[in-house]
């Protein structure tokens, strides 16, 4: 989250300012270790959000974003200034959301604004993470090399989500489709059944009885069933919309067989090229883990981050205070212990994630795999539960006569 200061620097100035920190403790830390004395620290809640509820409307996708990064760098590369480069990209744009967030970016250029900081400004099209490397790159003199960088960087990012999305695909289409099979089963199958077999006055098995009554239960209370499941999915959605629900969330998430392996690993992948890009930018670690935690996708890893970051303030270094999560996987901890003694840590991080990378490839084409036998087997038992009820019943009949 991000906090709001007050607070007076070593030569008696006021300053202010806002911090992402996990805490107002750790935002204390971070002002303490930077030489400020906080006067005020509370949490900032803008009134009016504009830009997130536009950003929700108009989004502008992570390809567009990745496209302007690309042709940007190609643009100052060829000779082309900045702002005239802009200029041309934001005529090419088809996308209406990104057309106004380039113009507001040409107008911050024009007024003598760095590139980093007019990016900034719309953080839910270009994340803080990727303007800071902007920012370092323009005090180097080698923003076209730090933008392709980004490139590569966020498109690894979207691969790996789409491969995860497609993973999850399959089993929703097909629970959703055994749904609907079964809804039709229950409320028009199954009655027709039922006031069949009562007309006949036979004496029905026990799983078939269960199941005509559980259909007469559903269609006489199905607008109930539908409300309470509609107000337990609001509930839900607003609490994992909490600090805390969102942070237990990502846990039960993390905790899901197989697939929570396959996020764990993208996480922790993300996170270490995160870490390994920004420090072989020349960034201090103070900086760099804040702004992986404002960037982590999951609460629970930005909390354990913030553990590191505590640790780090402290002079432990960042490995041991990983020991003390089980977030951090052992392979992990261990290269970032090697990478702190040989000085070398965004070569041992960038390995890690690459291991992590391809085992978590690895197990997604497993999921897959196993996904569409077990789902056909699943429906298969359903529907064979069901058809065995129904002609049990109809033995039944016969066996008593009829």
């Amino acid at each position: 989250m991000v906090f709001q200061y007050i607070a007076y620097n070593e030569k008696g100035e006021i300053v202010k300012g806002k911090l992402p920190a996990t805490s107002e403790e750790a935002a204390n830390d971070l002002l303490g270790y930077a030489g400020y004395q906080a006067i005020n620290l509370k949490p900032y809640i803008p009134f009016l959000n504009v830009e997130k509820l536009t950003a929700g409307l108009f989004r502008v996708k992570p390809g567009d974003v990745i496209l302007i990064y690309r042709q940007l760098a190609m643009l100052l590369e060829s000779g082309i200034d900045i702002v005239a480069s802009l200029e041309l990209l934001q005529e090419q744009a088809t996308n209406r959301a990104l057309k106004r967030v380039l113009d507001d970016v040409i107008s911050e250029l024009r007024t003598g604004h760095q590139l980093s900081r007019a990016l900034g400004k719309h953080p839910h099209v270009f994340p803080p993470i990727y303007c800071r490397l902007l920012g370092v790159g323009e005090q180097s003199g080698d923003l076209e090399t730090v933008l392709n960088q980004v490139a590569d960087y966020m498109e690894k990012e979207v691969t790996t989500t789409k491969e995860t999305k497609s993973a999850l695909m399959y089993p929703v289409v097909t629970s959703l489709v055994t749904v609907v099979v079964i809804a039709v089963l229950v409320t028009f199958v199954l009655p027709q059944f039922g006031t069949m077999y009562g007309s006949l006055g036979v004496e029905m098995p026990a799983s078939a009885r269960l199941l005509i009554d559980l259909s007469g239960k559903l269609k006489e209370y199905w607008a109930y069933l539908m409300l309470g499941t509609l107000a337990v999915l609001v509930l839900a959605y607003f609490y994992i919309k909490t600090p805390k629900g969102r942070a237990r969330w990502d846990r039960l998430v993390l905790r899901l067989p197989v697939l929570g392996s396959v996020i764990h690993l993208s996480e922790l992948s993300r996170l270490c090229r995160s870490m390994s890009l920004l420090f072989r930018t020349g960034l201090p670690l103070t900086e760099i883990l804040p702004l992986l935690i404002q960037s982590s996708r999951n609460r629970a890893l930005s909390e354990a981050l913030g553990g590191v970051q505590q640790g780090m303030i402290k002079g432990e270094g960042i490995s041991q205070p990983m020991t003390k999560n089980k977030l951090f996987l052992p392979m992990m901890v261990q290269m970032v212990r090697v990478g702190e003694e040989t000085g070398n840590l965004d070569v041992t991080l960038l390995a890690v994630a690459r291991s992590y990378e391809v085992e978590a490839e690895d197990k997604t084409r497993s999921l897959i795999a196993l996904i569409q036998p077990a789902m056909t087997l699943i429906i298969g038992l359903v529907i064979a539960a069901l058809a065995f009820s129904l002609v049990s019943a109809m033995y039944s009949i016969y066996g008593q006569g009829f």
